[in-house]
């Protein structure tokens, strides 16, 4: 698979994901096996484009392998400056929001709402392709309820205006994250455009993603939620497209390193206040994938110091390995 003119070695990809896709957790995941890796979306206002948490998620200079910023928005206009902003700052790819299901973004008529518009869609892709010279992806959702579901449609008009890749999440605006991904849709995307496709949705072991590539033909998978706690997910399914074999699953020590690993470049990358919150949640989902311990989890929540996280981690994997 390529994105105008990037290989994608390995047809595996971190989904963008707001507040978790940040520059340690893609950094993390492109080591682990990852093909590519999104960035959280970026607001295509620019009144917030100087504000701390917007520049924290735009920094590239420190990317290793080819920098994917996802934008957001819903006027083209906008959109195709902030595009060229992003690229100015070292953005190699840009990728559209049209898949997020959260009510404070659909409420701008943004993320997944957009689904709704397919002539506002076109405006946008045309207006985005148009101002940049990077390669512009498109991620999207089956469509906004199951009664409508216009993927199809979608993926047509995002091929016509130039779009180089399409990511598609399985599941409607109005399915939220519940019940199943569903990947009929996906296939029929993929047979009616020539572009790559990539499939998303519910995609957690090795086995599921060879299951999702050989029903929907689509060229790469996605994954989202199941890299939370788990970003060794893409060397394993890698791995398994590969040579079907199983790779053995990380060893003690190793998720020892990684965490700690982890943690010290969120402080570093946020400073110790910031830092210490945001690898709480991480360090949560670590703990309920690879070393489940309610007890250590609880007490790691209200640690407030950088210094007393890692020592509590490092106490923590002495006693359980």
């Amino acid at each position: 698979m390529r994105i105008g003119p990037y290989p994608i070695e390995n047809p595996v990809i971190l989904a963008p994901m707001a507040g978790v896709t940040d520059l340690p957790f893609r950094q993390l995941c492109l080591e682990l096996g990852a093909g590519l890796a999104v960035s959280e979306m970026l607001s295509s206002n620019p009144q917030v484009w100087a504000t701390k948490k917007s520049q924290d998620r735009m920094g590239h200079a420190d990317e290793p392998g080819v920098k994917a910023v996802q934008i957001a928005g819903s006027e083209p206009e906008l959109m195709a400056a902030a595009a060229v902003h992003n690229v100015e700052h070292g953005a190699q790819i840009i990728d559209i929001n049209m898949g997020c299901p959260a009510k404070k973004v659909n409420k701008k008529l943004a993320g997944s709402a957009l689904l709704q518009y397919p002539k506002l869609v076109e405006a946008i892709l045309t207006a985005v392709v148009a101002a940049v010279d990077v390669p512009v992806t498109l991620k999207i959702r089956t469509g906004w309820t199951p009664e409508h579901r216009n993927g199809v449609t979608i993926a047509q008009i995002a091929e016509q205006a130039g779009i180089q890749s399409l990511a598609v999440h399985g599941r409607t605006r109005a399915c939220m994250y519940k019940g199943h991904a569903e990947y009929d849709t996906i296939k029929a995307i993929k047979a009616a455009v020539s572009i790559p496709v990539v499939a998303n949705g519910d995609i957690t072991t090795p086995e599921k993603a060879r299951e999702v590539l050989a029903y929907t033909g689509a060229d790469a998978i996605m994954i989202g939620r199941g890299a939370q706690g788990n970003p060794w997910l893409f060397r394993e399914i890698a791995h398994f497209l590969a040579t079907g074999e199983h790779l053995a699953p990380p060893t003690a020590h190793e998720v020892s390193r990684v965490v700690q690993q982890h943690v010290k470049r969120l402080h570093a990358h946020y400073g110790d206040f910031s830092g210490v919150r945001i690898a709480r949640k991480h360090v949560g989902w670590y703990l309920q994938q690879q070393q489940p311990n309610a007890d250590f989890r609880q007490q790691f929540l209200v640690i407030e110091d950088a210094a007393e996280q890692l020592d509590a981690l490092a106490n923590f994997f002495v006693t359980v390995n």
